[in-house]
């Protein structure tokens, strides 16, 4: 039964994405958990896979990075929706170097903790 919770808990964000524009669907494994694939189909290379579990050692359930970072509530799809809307956020191509040629801005994104340990990833 706490496994359909957290399935609910997925489908719930799930609905919030796909109002937001990006592309989530629940996968469910007969190895695993279930968890949230989100893509960007504006970029498709930019995706990741949430999981819901309780905080270890507590009842209360959350939302995980793929990296194992907790992410955000579960009670608040929406603040959740909001961090995976930025993290997979394409970074814009308006900075030019000396020459004039068009180099990619990571203006804000460097200093964001997120979006680095996004980077840091294979």
């Amino acid at each position: 039964m706490a496994s359909e919770s957290r399935v609910g808990y997925l489908e719930e964000l799930e609905e919030v994405l796909d109002g937001r524009g990006l592309v989530a669907r629940v996968v469910r494994t007969r190895s695993g958990p279930a968890f949230l694939r989100v893509v960007n189909p504006a970029a498709a290379s930019l995706a990741e896979d949430v999981t819901c579990a309780p905080l270890h050692g507590s009842h209360e359930h959350y939302f995980w990075w793929s990296w194992g970072e907790r992410m955000h509530r579960v009670d608040d799809p929406g603040g959740a929706a909001s961090k995976l809307a930025h993290v997979l956020q394409p970074l814009r191509e308006e900075c030019r170097d000396a020459r004039g040629r068009a180099v990619p801005s990571r203006a804000g994104h460097d200093a964001d903790p997120v979006r680095a340990g996004r980077r840091a990833r294979p």
